[in-house]
């Protein structure tokens, strides 16, 4: 079990500009920062690492991680341009975690909660089996403390190199959910860039309440893939946060430097006192 406070980012390098991937500009690095990896001239969202969630969106030094020590196996003894193996190994060296979310209790604004946190960096934040095992725990750790479960999602959707055990953890995390909110508990979903195929098909859609970040991309299918099915132009935004909000998929689109305190305001509506 790992005690998290304010988490350093990794070190990225690079100069004192960045270029925004939103309105193409250059802007100044510390700017960015200050505003939680957001554009401070188009509002643009960069991707963050799983650290940066806990030392934004939790109350300072009440992160506790669980089941850290989980690790996937190859079950099919997988082999593309490089083992399966090293690339998990990679990847473990570049984020810090064994696998692509970490799990664990945390307080926001003072109220207890279970939150699962996908990291992209690990291997597109793909869902195999660790990545499943941990968001079913964590959601009975929910269960068993008596809080609302958070997700933050940002993934490719299910593991390949995985095969059938990928795609069997729709169903256990969609059921695990199931149980929780049958049960009564409060689930808060938030949907980051990216959040597609096998996780979006799951648990990331079963919030009670259903949050993403400005411009994530949101999707089941490619859109290339919708376009030659139905032999159609899609819309411009298609398959964006904001597109989904109007469609009715979406409860909310939040600024990120304003999440913690939506989260914490449904929360408050919701559920009642503090656990």
């Amino acid at each position: 079990m790992k005690v998290y406070g304010r988490a350093n980012r990794d070190d990225q390098g690079g100069g004192i500009f960045i270029k925004c991937d939103g309105c193409r500009g250059t802007v100044l690095r510390k700017a960015v920062e200050e505003r939680m990896q957001t554009c401070p001239e188009c509002g643009f969202h960069f991707r963050i690492t799983w650290q940066d969630r806990v030392r934004w969106h939790f109350d300072p030094d009440s992160f506790i991680e669980t089941n850290a020590g989980l690790e996937s196996a190859d079950p099919l003894g997988f082999v593309a341009d490089k083992s399966y193996r090293r690339k998990l190994w990679e990847d473990q060296r570049a984020t810090g975690l064994r696998d692509a979310v970490a799990t664990g209790s945390a307080r926001i604004e003072g109220r207890t909660v279970a939150a699962a946190i996908m990291d992209f960096r690990f291997i597109g934040g793909s869902m195999g089996g660790v990545v499943g095992e941990k968001i079913a725990r964590c959601v009975e750790t929910a269960a068993g403390l008596g809080c609302p479960f958070i997700s933050f999602a940002a993934s490719g959707g299910a593991r390949m190199q995985e095969g059938a055990f990928s795609l069997m953890q729709m169903v256990k995390t969609a059921a695990a959910v199931r149980r929780f909110q049958d049960g009564g508990g409060l689930y808060i979903s938030v949907m980051t860039d990216p959040t597609t195929g096998g996780v979006l098909a799951s648990f990331a859609s079963l919030g009670d309440v259903i949050i993403a970040e400005p411009g994530a991309l949101i999707r089941f299918a490619g859109a290339r893939v919708i376009r030659e099915a139905i032999k159609h132009d899609l819309p411009e935004g298609f398959q964006k946060s904001e597109d989904l909000l109007e469609r009715g998929f979406l409860d909310a689109v939040v600024p990120r430097t304003a999440l913690k305190k939506t989260i914490a305001t449904a929360m408050s509506h919701l559920k009642g006192p503090a656990a």
